[in-house]
Formats: structure tokens, sequence, C-alpha cells
């Protein structure tokens, strides 16, 4: 593998091009941004898809404070010099993030902008030398600079800066807001979004008949519905997973994938990569996460033996997936079993959401997945059937994000198996009731999501994490006699102890074979013995399992 110069974690566009970083080109968003001739174009992907990166490159294109010739030299949108002449480093342009807005409380968040705010302001402190600006704006400046502006003058800060640069330049401004909906989204999860909302609200405001504008650019997560947040804004478009004409500039398409490892001279990894960072799909575009991609090869060239892990899951608490479990529901249960044994499921996705009600119905909890890219859509020449009209079949998307569910669900069912009153279920097998502990466990079998087809760890996992955390002792997969037997529960208080011999079938029917095979493994390997010297009883019982079902006998 020839050791590339990878640009993991740097989202700065001219670092990359200055320092030699492996750069894909997606230059040609300059071109398409500028044809659509729209005054604000809103454009949504999921976390680590390169919105920040390509907001860079627009930045270093169009600023009037820059010369961008060299770093831009030699790719796709240089050999359109006509459109380079015009537009390259030729308009006043802001260039600001929200992504690091956050905080437990509203007062702390909206410290975390009013120093985003400063740092913007720092970036044109040559404002306070024009003279076309008055002292009294300067006065304003040097406030918002400080961070201890008015809320009146925070919230007007952006459409203040723009008249303040058409001043100073005598020509529009570019806007270019990078993450707008993150203040929102924390907001949401700490309990302050209106107010938060107000705010960003006011900030946006700069987008609604600002004769100062050229043009604006926005990124984020979610379309937030326009007359939440974009109220009175004309001539504005939505660029979205669903529909766009830019999908080919936010993560990599194939093309991007194979020129890359054929760079890497690592074409031996394009399977794996393929399984676990492919398979979503944004309008007529099949996309990998380039952050997933670039990640792996730059372990892969520290460790060419380096095993695909899931890098995206770092980036979030994955949040959105344990609410959604949490929010409970056969039904919910049914299909994200469904969606981890690879099946697809059909939903009504809305994408004009908003964060405070995204927990207000279950479609709007699919949508989420969806628009965050925890789930894709699946190709239309993949689905044996007609779907109504306003729905979507979805899939998950690849073997990382499948990984996060399984994590997530593992995670919940640990936490809510403490929660279960399992007192009748314990006191069924201190008594060596069999008929009661089928009951028991059936019940707490039909609450579970599946995960692993059904397979044998899903319910060793299971049978584990009943009595683990109940003020038992537990054994899993010890040696014991002539073998291993599955679980062993200690009981030392009352000198008893409980080993369990777990198998499981494919076949309803088989039931109650695979449970008397099981009794007999436990008599043939003897796994018993070695407690007869330190307890007074012991109590042995052979389970099997057939999805949500169980039978269990005593030996």
């Amino acid at each position: 593998m020839k050791n590339i110069n990878i640009p993991v974690g740097v989202s700065d566009f001219e670092k990359i091009r200055k320092n030699d970083f492996y750069y894909i080109d997606k230059s040609g968003l300059i071109a398409d941004i500028l044809k659509a001739k729209t005054e604000v174009t809103l454009i949504t992907r999921p976390r680590r898809f390169g919105k920040t990166l390509g907001m860079s490159m627009l930045a270093n294109f169009f600023d009037i404070r820059k010369d961008s010739k060299k770093i831009f030299t030699g790719l796709e949108i240089w050999k359109q010099q006509s459109l380079c002449n015009e537009w390259m480093n030729q308009y006043p342009t802001i260039f600001v993030s929200f992504r690091q807005v956050d905080g437990l409380d509203f007062n702390g968040a909206y410290d975390m902008l009013t120093m985003v705010i400063s740092e913007l302001y720092k970036e044109h402190l040559y404002l306070l030398d024009s003279d076309t600006i008055s002292e009294y704006d300067k006065e304003i400046i040097k406030q918002l600079i400080r961070g201890i502006a008015s809320v009146k003058d925070t919230k007007s800060s952006l459409i203040f800066l723009t008249r303040l640069m058409r001043q100073h330049y005598k020509k529009p401004v570019i806007l270019l807001i990078d993450e707008y909906d993150v203040p929102l989204a924390n907001a949401s999860s700490h309990g302050y979004y209106k107010e938060m909302l107000d705010v960003m609200k006011s900030l946006m405001a700069a987008l609604k008949d600002n004769t100062a504008l050229c043009f604006s650019v926005i990124t984020g997560c979610l379309k937030i519905a326009k007359e939440s947040i974009f109220t009175g804004t004309n001539n504005f478009i939505s660029d979205t997973i669903t529909a766009s004409r830019l999908n080919e500039y936010f993560g990599f398409v194939q093309s991007d994938i194979d020129h890359l490892l054929q760079d890497a001279d690592a074409m031996e990894y394009a399977s794996n990569i393929k399984k676990w960072y492919d398979g979503y799909h944004f309008g007529d575009y099949d996309v990998y996460c380039p952050w997933d991609v670039m990640n792996y090869l730059f372990e892969l060239q520290n460790n060419p033996k380096a095993k695909p892990i899931s890098y995206w899951k770092n980036t979030s608490d994955n949040a959105i997936i344990r609410s959604f479990i949490d929010y409970s529901g056969h039904n919910i249960t049914q299909k994200l079993e469904t969606l981890m044994a690879g099946g697809y499921i059909v939903q009504y996705i809305d994408e004009n959401l908003t964060y405070d009600y995204l927990h207000s119905s279950e479609d709007n909890l699919w949508s989420m997945l969806y628009l965050t890219g925890y789930l894709t859509k699946l190709r239309d020449n993949e689905c044996n059937k007609e779907l109504p009209e306003g729905t979507m079949a979805l899939i998950i998307p690849n073997a990382e994000i499948k990984e996060i569910f399984e994590t997530t669900v593992i995670k919940w069912f640990d936490d809510n198996a403490k929660k279960w009153n399992r007192n009748a279920l314990f006191d069924a097998v201190w008594s060596g009731n069999s008929e009661h502990i089928t009951k028991e466990m059936n019940s707490l079998l039909r609450r579970t999501i599946s995960y692993h087809d059904y397979k044998e760890d899903f319910y060793h996992a299971f049978l584990a994490g009943i009595f683990t955390g109940a003020g038992y002792m537990v054994d899993s997969n010890k040696e014991h006699g002539e073998g291993r037997s599955d679980i062993v529960v200690y009981d030392s208080l009352n000198a008893r102890v409980a080993v369990f011999e777990a198998k499981y079938t494919k076949v309803l029917e088989n039931l109650e074979k695979e449970c008397d095979i099981a009794l007999q493994q436990i008599n043939d390997r003897m796994y018993a013995k070695e407690y007869e010297d330190d307890y007074d009883e012991i109590l042995c019982y052979g389970i099997s399992f057939f999805k949500k079902r169980c039978m269990v006998k005593k030996k």
C-alpha cells in the first residue's frame, strides 16, 4: 500500500491543498451553485459527509480577501476560466459555522454563540479602519468582538455584518452558514429549544429581503420547517438526500473510491470498504461515507491487517436510536428486527421536521433516522412492491450502521433487563418449577429486540442478562466437568446453584427435542458434579429457544 497523505479530521480546504493532502475533486459544486442562480440554497446531509469541507472550498473560491488561484489550479472548476475570472476572489464573503454552539442550559449555549460571533467579527477587523463605517457602527463591532453586545445586536449580527461589508467593498456579499441546525439540535436535547429558536431565527433574518446579499449557501442535517426559521425567505431551494442535483459532491461515489484505492494501491480492500461504508442512496447516487473511508485507509497505512470498524459512531452519542427503542411499541420492535435482519420497511417520510416535534409521532422518528444517515432509501429496482404515495422503503445502509444498531440494542436490553420484575422467574428457578420458568422466560423474550438472526449468542446473552445485576453471581461458558455449560447462577447465601444448558432450533416442533438434548448433555458431561461438595442444592435445566419462544425442562 502506498503512503498517501490522508486528511483525517481536516475540513479546511486551503490547508488540504497547500499541505498536499489527498483531495478528491468536488470543485464542480461551485459551478452548480452558480448556475442555479438561487438566492438561498439549503444543503442537508448526514454528519461526516463533507459539508464543512465543501463550504470551506466555496469560501476560498469567492472571498475577495484571498488569492486562491494556486489552490484551485488543476481542479475541475479551473477548466471554466470565464467563470473563474468572474467569480474567483471577487466578492466579500462571510463563512461562519455554528457546530460549536452547545450548552447544558441556554445561558451556556448563548455564551458559545457570542464566542462564534466574536471570532467571526475578528476576521473583519479592517472594518474598524473603514471610512465607510460610522463611529456608532464601529462601537457595536467592538462590543460584538468583546462578547458584550446586547441581545438585540447579537441576534442581528449577521445582517449587520453583510451591510457593513457591502458598504466597505461596494459589492454584494456571499453568506456561507455551516451546520445551522446544530444549536437547535443541542437545545432540543437539553430543554431550551424555544429560546434558541428565537435567537437562530433572528440570525437567519439576514437571508430575508437583504439588499446587501449576493446569495447564500447553508448546510445542516435537517431541513427545519421553513415557517419556523426561514420565514419570509424568497428564492429559497432545499437540496436534500431525497431529491438533489448536488449529491455527487457530498460523500464519495464509486468512481471516487476507485481512483482513491488505485492511488493508494489498496484495491484488495475494496470489498470490505464497500460492505462497511457504502450503501447510502442519495437521489440517483450510491454514496460512501467519506469520514469512514479516510479513517480506515489511514489506519491501514499503519496496520495493513486492520479490520473495518465503526468510526462514525464516535462522532455522536447515537442517542436517536436509543430514544427510538425507548419509544416503545411492538410495531417499532418488529420493524427494527426486520431492519437488523437485512430487510426493509416502508415508512412515511417528512423532510420538514422541527427538533421539538421529533418524538411526537413514529413517522417523525423514522424520518429522523433516514435524514441523519442511520437508514437509507432502498433502490427503486430492488423494491418488490408498489409503495403508497409519500412513503419510502428504508434499509440499514451497511455493516457499520448495523453494528451501531446492534450495540445500542444490546445496551438497551442490558439496561432494561435490570428494571424488569423477575421475582416470579427467580422463585420458579429455585423451586424447580420448569413450567413457570418457561412462562416467565417467554414473557421476557417477547419484550426483547433480537439481533444476530436468533443465533445462539443472542440467547446466551439474553439468559445471562436476566440474572446479571439481580444480586446473583453468574458464570458464563465456564469449564465444568467434561465440557462447558452455558450459564451457571449462584445463590451462595442459600447454598444453591442453577445450571443452564441452552440450545436453539430453527424449527418450532423441535423445541422439546432440543430441550431433551440439553438435559442429556448435562448428564453426559457431568456439569453438576463439581458443585456437590459446596452446595446443598443443584438445579439443572435444559432450555431450548425458537425465535421468541422457549421451553424449559428440569433434570
